[in-house]
């Protein structure tokens, strides 16, 4: 360890490093709790460097990397000592400072305050012959230095704002939430089936407050699931405010406001919602009643107990891999995600296999790098480095005390949650979440942040083989998507108690007549295999139009296996809505097997005798506007002569000139000279401008040897710039004219149609690693693509294999909704189940597997 070397002149020895001392300005966060890299603190042994010009807090470890890497200086040196106090008459010492200076810390310490005393010290440190100046030391320092640490000792920990309630207070109240007008429409929202009006989406479903439209969302930072068709509605209606469906509680609801942009509160939206048939004020009279099965308070307590094993004395684990994680108030759902990821290899090699090369080409702010963050966050699980058991004489101490105490501390990922969770609504608040969703999330953002190099979600990705069948022709078609997860329906007629189950119900209700207590309530219990099975059976396809028929008709979908991911993520589907619009959970028990083979669920194609179905579109039925909007645009041209001229005068040709004035829109000759350099070298560049027909498609590929030619072809440009005019994107025109022959009106239908093809011409590199939260068994997402596992090299990366899987990790939710409660997690490790409750760790003795949410299976090796 360097000896303290001390400076004679402090003030000619700062000379050169003033223009790199910054004093925090607003809006600046100062890292003074929490290393960068890792999850050193002031408490740690080395201390905390904090950077007098970027204000990154580092470990002793990683402050001379970002010496190296960024040429500054000077740092901060942050030290606090914690000391046990004791009266010598056994009684405790009220906690004092006994340093002069003083940290405004958040080190979320699990010490008792009157038990422990600190002793603060900051020093500056001048790198690289680390010269020491103790603090405070007015006197002898610069005034911009003195001011300079005084504002960062006295500045807020970077993370202060997002204490508890405060995400909640920055929510204001919407402008429109007094003087909303809602029509008087006869819409009535049923409390499940919902789906957006426009197209297949039975996710990320939002309610227009005005006239009821229920349309899908897509506005979210996270990419997550939509066509954007509420916006759209809005831009049509401009009715600003709409509720996301799958939020409303008693409580409240999520309401965003397209006009303010920007999550708002509705005081009023309880009556907002009573307009279409959601009677929030009687859910609540319900809840506070005891009448709803979801505050009867004895199965929600057994179910607390049997899931954190409460009435056992499990013991403590410690080292690599039984590293807990802090509880940041109600981020047990990102835990338990976190835990499991970390405990799949190829999460370990992609973050901790690669921790130096990942620390060292981080950017120079590596609080905002994801894969700096999640090699943090992975060697602090993993390294064992903050999971030490106690010393033996501490331990034999406490123990002849009688006062023993929980030596597990766990980390903060307080930096993690902040980086994944800015910009989506639901994750950046303090509000508990939805465990299946932030996994989905997580998948989203690795695949993101994964381009170029190993993706270890890869390992999730699977493909499903959809094959609809025309009940009246017995004609089939066969498709296949990307998922990540199979959602079970948990069926009660199939629950292996069930006279126990409807003996139980009698009792229930002539309790309530007579006004007596409940009985003691019954848990179904579910074969897993039944919940298979009804995730098996075909079901009928809504709103079904045979290609062959060319009309509706009874259409029935079956779901298999195209591939079978290494590691398979089950989910239950425990959470729904009763008829009154009250959020429930099922109270539910499922016999899990350790072991699963679902080969027999392998998907087999086309079989012999069967028939497909045409490749025929649906007819279109165009929207007043858009046909108003084609019409226009199919007028014959009105050109701004004055700029063809002034073209031709360069010397183009005039025919040339007069097609660059009209598909730039007569913005003048600046942009017809742009697109005459852009599309010059095109062989028909100077061919009369000629407009296609909304009614002759032109010859058909069917009927013509070289149609197959004919539709690899580019399409005609002027048809391309009507659709483009229309907002739509080059990419995904030109796909729409070649898989509808350059039908014009066909080409804009197909476009309606295949969304997801919007989103990969725009997101091409992110094409094949969307997660799709519709998932398995929900099965309603809308897809005509053909993806291949190993033929096609753009298609999506699939590890396909056996579908023998053993069960390794589970996460189990405690509560009546997604909303509130608690999650813990057990994972196999060396051959034990282990739990994982926040922070604590500790070997589990009986693993309630029959309750889980989410299952995670890995394949077993076909030896």
């Amino acid at each position: 360890r360097r000896n303290a070397k001390m400076a004679a002149d402090l003030g000619e020895l700062l000379v050169p490093y003033m223009p790199t001392i910054r004093v925090p300005r607003t809006g600046d966060r100062v890292f003074k709790s929490e290393c960068a890299f890792s999850f050193d603190s002031p408490e740690s042994e080395g201390g905390l460097y904090v950077c007098m010009n970027t204000f990154l807090g580092f470990g002793r470890e990683h402050v001379e990397r970002h010496y190296r890497k960024t040429g500054q200086s000077v740092y901060m040196h942050l030290k606090r000592h914690v000391k046990e106090v004791r009266a010598a008459g056994g009684g405790t010492i009220p906690r004092r400072r006994n340093g002069k200076v003083f940290l405004d810390l958040e080190l979320n310490r699990d010490f008792n305050g009157e038990d422990y005393e600190y002793e603060d010290e900051a020093k500056l440190v001048i790198f690289p012959d680390h010269f020491e100046i103790p603090l405070p030391n007015i006197e002898e320092l610069p005034a911009l230095v003195t001011i300079a640490c005084d504002a960062v000792l006295n500045a807020p920990s970077a993370y202060k704002k997002q204490e508890p309630e405060s995400w909640e207070e920055e929510i204001q109240v919407s402008r429109h939430a007094r003087s909303l007008r809602q029509l008087d429409n006869g819409v009535r929202i049923p409390p499940s089936g919902w789906k957006c009006q426009k197209c297949e989406m039975r996710e990320n479903l939002w309610l227009n407050l005005t006239d009821g439209a229920v349309l899908c969302g897509k506005w979210f930072f996270d990419g997550s699931g939509g066509n954007g068709h509420a916006l759209e509605h809005y831009r049509e209606t401009n009715y600003p405010l709409a509720v996301k469906l799958d939020t409303i509680t008693p409580d409240g609801a999520d309401v965003y406001s397209f006009e303010e942009e920007e999550a708002v509160l509705d005081p009023h939206v309880s009556e907002h919602l009573s307009h279409f048939g959601i009677d929030m004020l009687q859910m609540q009279k319900r809840t506070e009643n005891g009448h709803h099965t979801d505050n009867k308070p004895r199965p929600r307590v057994s179910e607390w107990e049997v899931i954190q094993e409460s009435g056992m004395k499990l013991k403590e684990v410690y080292g690599s891999g039984y590293t807990g994680i802090k509880n940041l108030g109600n981020s047990c759902y990102l835990s338990t995600v976190m835990q499991v990821l970390f405990s799949i290899p190829d999460f370990q090699r992609m973050y901790v296999g690669n921790l130096q090369r990942i620390f060292d080409y981080s950017p120079l702010d590596p609080t905002q790098d994801f894969a700096t963050q999640m090699a943090k966050l992975g060697h602090g699980l993993l390294s064992g480095q903050y999971s030490k058991p106690p010393m033996k004489s501490e331990l034999i101490e406490q123990v002849m005390k009688e006062e023993y105490k929980h030596q597990q501390k766990g980390i903060s990922a307080r930096m993690l949650k902040a980086l994944v969770s800015r910009g989506h609504p639901e994750f950046s608040s303090n509000r508990q979440q939805d465990a299946h969703e932030f996994l989905l999330h997580m998948i989203n953002l690795v695949e993101r942040n994964s381009a170029g190099s190993e993706n270890p979600s890869d390992v999730f990705r699977f493909l499903v083989e959809e094959r609809v069948q025309c009940c009246q022709t017995r004609r089939v078609r066969y498709t296949q998507r990307v998922d990540y997860c199979i959602q079970l329906p948990a069926p009660f007629e199939a629950a292996s108690n069930r006279e126990e189950l409807l003996a139980y119900e009698v009792k229930r209700k002539e309790a309530e007549e007579n006004m007596r207590p409940s009985p003691e309530p019954v848990r179904a219990r579910i074969p897993f295999t039944a919940c298979l099975q009804a995730f098996t059976e075909p079901e009928n396809v809504p709103d079904f139009w045979s290609s062959a028929l060319q009309a509706k008709s009874a259409g029935v979908k079956t779901s298999r296996f195209a591939s079978f991911p290494e590691y398979l993520v089950v989910q239950i589907k425990k959470f729904t809505f009763g008829v009154d619009w009250v959020p429930k959970k099922l109270d539910v028990a499922i016999d899990v097997p350790d072991f699963l083979d679902l080969n027999r669920l392998r998907a087999t194609g086309l079989q012999a005798g069967e028939e497909e179905l045409p490749d025929l579109m649906p007819p279109i039925v165009l929207p007043e506007d858009t046909r108003g909007m084609l019409n226009q645009l199919l007028k014959t041209p009105e050109i701004d002569e004055a700029a063809v001229m002034q073209l031709a005068e360069m010397g183009f040709p005039l025919e040339a000139c007069r097609k660059a004035v009209y598909y730039t829109g007569n913005m003048g000759p600046e942009m017809a000279f742009n697109w005459i350099i852009a599309h010059m070298e095109e062989p028909d560049f100077a061919e009369p401008l000629t407009l296609p027909s909304m009614i002759d498609p032109g010859p058909s590929a069917g009927d013509s040897p070289t149609g197959a030619a004919l539709l690899g072809n580019s399409p005609p440009e002027e048809s391309i710039a009507i659709l483009t005019s229309m907002g739509f994107p080059r990419t995904h025109s030109i796909h729409a004219l070649k898989a509808t022959n350059n039908n014009l009106e066909r080409a804009l239908d197909w476009i309606f149609t295949h969304p997801e093809e919007e989103e990969s011409d725009a997101l091409s590199d992110m094409a094949d690693t969307e997660p799709n939260d519709n998932a398995f068994s929900n099965a309603n997402s809308h897809s005509d693509s053909t993806l291949s596992p190993d033929g096609d090299a753009s298609g999506p990366r699939v590890k396909d294999g056996p579908g023998r899987y053993e069960l390794f990790a589970f996460i189990s939710h405690m509560g009546a909704s997604t909303m509130s409660g608690h999650y813990v997690c057990h994972i196999k490790k060396e051959g034990r189940w282990v739990i994982y409750n926040d922070h604590k760790v500790c070997l589990s003795e009986r693993p309630p597997k029959d309750l889980g949410y989410i299952y995670f299976y890995h394949r077993l090796s076909s030896s």
